[in-house]
């Protein structure tokens, strides 16, 4: 069931809609959202579903700037100020939970890229990461990816945002026919993304067994 509790950041509140699995959590995954949408954008609802079936704490993040009612996002480094003051509270909040993850959607994922290794964060999961604006290939964002961490992208084939390159530690899935919203199947993106987690030994299979890490 889901619990939305009010967080102060240096750039005012944020709302944290906080999704437990049953049990003990293996991972605990945050999720941010687009630059003008909300936390209940359809692959954010279908991933948080599956991920806490799987034995995911699952907390989607909502900026102050959206809490505060404005559509247009605030500066990079705003997001990252307060994204980082979220995470910081949610460590403290969950101190057992063994692995913190980071993603989110188009922005949310780009915060979160920004951001992760100093957050002390084990993965990132990137859904419909906006490479490049529209039609502007040459203001490429790819540096953004390269955390160290493992990374998950999952973009659609027909995103007008691009589509970025696997690496050496960032995992490119491709998806037929979905554009930047992903709202074609978000049932398929999210597993997709549960399937990762158990690869990494961050999600219960079902029956309870942890994946063995490779």
């Amino acid at each position: 069931m889901r619990h939305r509790v009010e967080v102060e950041t240096p750039r005012g509140p944020a709302w944290l809609d906080a999704d437990p699995p049953t049990g003990p959590a293996a991972s605990l995954l945050v999720l941010g959202h687009g630059a003008g949408g909300g936390v209940d954008a359809p692959d954010l609802v279908a991933l948080r579903d599956a991920a806490v079936a799987a034995g995911v704490l699952v907390v989607r993040v909502t900026q102050p700037y959206r809490v505060a009612g404005r559509r247009a996002p605030a500066p990079a480094g705003h997001l990252d100020e307060s994204w980082t003051a979220v995470l910081a509270d949610l460590r403290h909040r969950h101190p057992t939970v063994p692995a913190l993850l980071v993603g989110g959607r188009s922005s949310g994922a780009r915060v979160a890229c920004r951001t992760a290794r100093a957050a002390g964060a084990v993965g990132v999961v990137a859904l419909a990461f906006p490479l490049h604006p529209p039609g502007r290939p040459e203001r490429s964002r790819a540096a953004e990816l390269d955390t160290g961490l493992p990374t998950l992208v999952v973009n659609g084939d027909l995103d007008p945002f691009g589509v970025p390159d696997a690496g050496a530690a960032v995992r490119v899935v491709v998806r037929p026919g979905e554009r930047h919203d992903l709202r074609r199947d978000p049932a398929g993106t999210a597993d997709v993304v549960v399937d990762w987690l158990h690869a990494r030994g961050w999600a219960r299979r079902p029956g309870g067994d942890r994946a063995v890490r490779p």
